[in-house]
């Protein structure tokens, strides 16, 4: 069976948090497939608000760990959504 994780990561004050969050996200890269980040932009402001998606395969128990050390951050959120296919 082949399972697949998308993990909504929301970080609340991207200039802060932002050094962390790569440093975690790029000691999991291996099983992180896709990823996707936005924040809002206009012609005055950035945002402090930062948003990421990732979706990531391979061993789930890497994808807790990831998890874990994300929400040790501080200003940052995590949500997922699990999916399986057979």
């Amino acid at each position: 069976m082949h399972h697949t994780r998308i993990m909504g990561v929301m970080v609340y004050d991207r200039i802060k948090e932002a050094g962390k969050t790569q440093e975690v996200l790029s000691k999991y890269a291996a099983a992180i497939r896709t990823r996707l980040g936005f924040h809002e932009l206009s012609r005055d402001v950035c945002s402090r608000v930062g948003t990421i998606l990732l979706v990531l395969h391979g061993d789930p128990q890497i994808w807790d760990k990831l998890q874990t050390e994300l929400e040790e951050i501080g200003g940052v959120e995590v949500q997922t959504m699990k999916f399986k296919n057979s």
